[in-house]
């Protein structure tokens, strides 16, 4: 399956401890995954091959769900 890229708005993300906890939960579902995060606008950037609502699911089991998207 080819790479898509998701957005995620990560309200609850504030320090450099949370960056480095979402990143390591997105590697280990996907190794391949390539992270982008911008902690001062509290979103992520993920290039993977997982669907959108996996990365949701390993997002919220790290303790940060994603904002809800909007249309």
């Amino acid at each position: 399956m080819m790479p898509a890229m998701y957005r995620f708005i990560l309200p609850d993300m504030s320090c450099g401890h949370c960056v480095a906890t979402i990143t390591e939960a997105l590697k280990a579902a996907d190794a391949q995954a390539r992270v982008e995060i911008d902690r001062e606008a509290r979103t992520a950037e993920v290039h993977s091959a997982l669907p959108r609502e996996a990365l949701v699911a390993v997002l919220t089991d790290a303790g940060y769900t994603p904002a809800p998207v909007s249309t």
